[in-house]
């Protein structure tokens, strides 16, 4: 267990170690993924760098937003008879699935 230290303390301890640590002030940090993007909102970051490597630390409010690719939303614009933007809600709707989003565009339209 380690016993309570000041941050000066801890400082002083990581310095002897070697490491330095550094915060950062930033508004928002974006995480782009193959299907989505991991948005952090007022995070607080800390930067340690320890034999020349650097490790970010990241925390705060996370959101998530699912990124549709243009050609799917064409794709479904095309399909549905509809505008674009109307495809891109319901592709986002839908989270991402094609046939569901067009469905759902579509239902009603027949009658």
């Amino acid at each position: 267990m380690i016993p309570k230290m000041n941050p000066k303390q801890m400082r002083k301890m990581m310095k002897q170690l070697g490491m330095e640590m550094e915060e950062l002030e930033a508004e928002k940090v974006i995480i782009f993924l193959k299907d989505r993007k991991i948005i952090i909102d007022r995070p607080e970051i800390s930067v340690i760098k320890v034999k020349g490597q650097k490790t970010y630390q990241i925390a705060g409010e996370e959101r998530e937003e699912l990124l549709i690719p243009e050609e799917d939303v064409r794709l479904v614009a095309e399909q549905a008879g509809v505008s674009e933007e109307e495809a891109r809600q319901a592709l986002a709707l839908a989270g991402g699935d094609l046939a569901k989003a067009i469905l759902g565009l579509t239902e009603g339209k027949d009658g």
